[in-house]
């Protein structure tokens, strides 16, 4: 397998990448300066042309954003993110919502309080590889009769028997907070850090075995581990040596 920790800036990191060679990103902006990442900023429109550059025919990236809100007003900055990807080649394949169960609210005092993000997914036209996760128990699972209308105009009955999961919502919801969202102790080192649940389900969804995963603003090192864990290659990316130990230590098998 290939498994690439790289430390620097990843637009010129990315810059090194081949054409057209990962499966899938997985990523997490700063969200308008809502959490402070050791001082290093990013340049959005440079890191999100890159990222079509190096993703393959059918490739997927998902993008996990919140917005702040400033003088009563929310920034609309994860919209315009959004937007700017459809604008560069990007299809906006799936808007999809991370419920954050547990954990600070977050948001003005005078409005209904935060508890989501949204997980923007992009494809590289159709995306090649679709394995949507089926965990939502369907409720009527006994065989039914239905009439069904033929072409002459006349009903056929038809019996319609209904699997016990059904493909899940686009909501999807997970626990937070330190114990929950993950068990590494250390990876609360860094100020903002999303379950090992959310990038697992995105790299089940979207990649298959020996597919690469990119993650160009690893934090933590969640995209990675969980690309580890499910027999996938993985590059990440990160700037600050502080989060590159903490990456490292994820990574290494604990005895």
């Amino acid at each position: 397998m290939k498994e690439e920790v790289i430390m620097g800036d990843c637009l010129e990191v990315m810059e090194k990448i081949p054409d057209k060679s990962v499966d899938l990103t997985v990523t997490s902006p700063p969200y308008d300066n809502l959490r402070d990442y050791n001082g290093y900023s990013f340049d959005f429109e440079g890191i999100a042309k890159e990222l079509y550059r190096v993703t393959k025919q059918g490739g997927v990236v998902v993008w996990v954003v919140g917005d702040a809100t400033i003088k009563g007003s929310e920034t609309g900055t994860s919209f315009k993110q959004a937007l700017y990807f459809k604008e560069i080649g990007f299809n906006l394949h799936d808007t999809m919502f991370y419920f954050k169960r547990g954990g600070l609210n977050s948001g003005s005092l005078k409005a209904y309080q935060q508890k989501v993000e949204y997980m923007f997914v992009f494809s590289k036209g159709v995306p090649k590889s679709i394995n949507l996760i089926k965990d939502r128990k369907n409720i009527h699972t006994i065989p039914r009769n239905k009439m069904k209308r033929q072409v002459d105009g006349t009903y056929q009955k038809q019996v319609v028997e209904t699997k016990p999961f059904g493909v899940r919502y686009n909501l999807w919801t997970y626990d937070t907070g330190k114990g929950k969202g993950t068990k590494d102790d250390v990876a609360f080192d860094h100020p903002a850090t999303f379950p090992d649940a959310l990038a697992e389900d995105h790299i089940l969804s979207w990649s298959n075995e020996g597919d690469t995963i990119l993650d160009p603003m690893a934090g933590s090192g969640t995209t990675l581990k969980m690309a580890k864990k499910n027999n996938r290659n993985y590059i990440g990316i990160e700037i600050s040596q502080e989060y590159i130990d903490i990456i490292n230590k994820r990574l290494t098998p604990q005895r």
